[in-house]
């Protein structure tokens, strides 16, 4: 594998393990990596941009080492201004993550994480979503380890314009992981609903609670390949044109004229 030059960003923050695990591991095949992160947790922020109000950005060291930029924006944000104004355009690889917690099914829509890697397929450069599949003990280390496996056998320069893989790791030890899947965007997603409280004064809010609906068993589905102790990997796009319901839509308009 050639050097990259190899952004990260995540939507944990800047000071998520997450972050500082890839980086290290990233260290043993490049030396070329640069950190653009939001400053703080921006989880569910999807593909949010900032537009009304202005990014500032702030140098971060962990342990008297330069770590990298923390953002005051969505990790949207933190590529476009990564890869406009902090590198100059001279980025071969986004990498957003690792993540705590999976991002399966309909969890991509609402995914900082996700979108991260989205904006840079969006901005035309290869571009990967991790994550460890376990909000509640993620393995970073796990998640990393397969990170630079992958890149070793893969030549992300195969990815086609506008595309990402979202790629999620079984939370369990690396050997432990019994390989890895090619999968489809499950219909894993939530029902939701609110529970209404109380506040110290009297006012009535409202927290939004919910349940997993995992009705999509197929063998190539993100969550049955998890499930089974496989890393996922899904190939996803900027673009989210129904091609089935197009063409049919087609023959109905052929027949209106």
């Amino acid at each position: 594998m050639n050097e990259l030059r190899i952004l990260i960003t995540n939507d944990d923050g800047i000071m998520s393990p997450g972050i500082s695990i890839l980086v290290k591991y990233l260290k043993r095949v490049t030396r070329e990596i640069i950190v653009v992160a939001p400053d703080i947790e921006r989880s569910a922020t999807g593909h949010a941009i900032t537009i009304r109000t202005p990014l500032w950005i702030k140098e971060v060291s962990v342990n008297n080492e330069f770590l990298g930029y923390a953002v005051n924006g969505t990790p949207a944000d933190c590529v476009k201004l990564a890869i406009h104004a902090l590198s100059k355009g001279k980025i071969d690889l986004v990498i957003s993550g690792i993540n705590r917690g999976a991002n399966l099914g309909t969890d991509i829509l609402y995914s900082g994480t996700v979108s991260g890697a989205l904006e840079g397929a969006l901005m035309e450069k290869p571009s990967i979503a991790v994550s460890s599949t376990d909000s509640d003990n993620p393995n970073f280390e796990s998640a990393a380890e397969f990170v630079i496996n992958f890149l070793r056998i893969f030549d992300v320069k195969n990815l086609p314009r506008f595309t990402a893989l979202n790629i999620n790791v079984p939370a369990m030890p690396y050997n432990e992981i019994k390989g890895w899947r090619i999968t489809k965007q499950s219909k894993r997603r939530y029902s939701d609903y609110f529970e209404a409280r109380k506040d110290p004064f009297g006012n009535t809010y409202y927290w939004m609670l919910g349940e997993i609906i995992e009705d999509d068993p197929s063998e190539d589905s993100d969550y049955m390949a998890v499930k089974s102790g496989y890393v996922s990997i899904t190939p996803i796009s900027v673009f989210l044109t129904d091609q089935k319901l197009f063409e049919y839509l087609k023959e109905v308009e052929r027949t209106w004229h």
